[in-house]
């Protein structure tokens, strides 16, 4: 599934909620391990992030590095404010991380 035509019509704020509590069923996000680079950016972008998504895109990181990436990554290796960047790590990637993880265990 497209991330872009996931969130398509919702609002920044509805789909910050949504990726901090998402549902337990169909509703939910695609597995990111699955996103290509543009996802990724998509995601971001409809986060709220739009300025910031333009690193994931320099960077190149499709979702497997996304769930790869450490805080440190965030705060560090992506040229990137540190407000926003503690934001995108502690309220979406680190979220995304937790959910791939359950989602895989076994």
């Amino acid at each position: 599934m497209n991330i872009f035509r996931f969130f398509a019509g919702k609002t920044p704020r509805e789909v910050r909620n949504f990726c901090r509590h998402p549902p337990a069923e169909n509703g939910q996000l695609p597995d990111p391990a699955n996103w290509a680079v543009a996802d990724v950016v998509n995601y971001f972008k409809a986060t709220g992030f739009e300025e910031q998504a333009a690193a994931f895109q320099d960077q190149e990181i499709d979702g497997k590095s996304l769930l790869l990436m450490t805080r440190n990554d965030v705060l560090t290796g992506l040229s990137i404010k540190l407000g926003p960047a503690l934001k995108i790590y502690e309220y979406h990637v680190k979220p995304l991380q937790t959910q791939h993880l359950k989602s895989n265990a076994c």
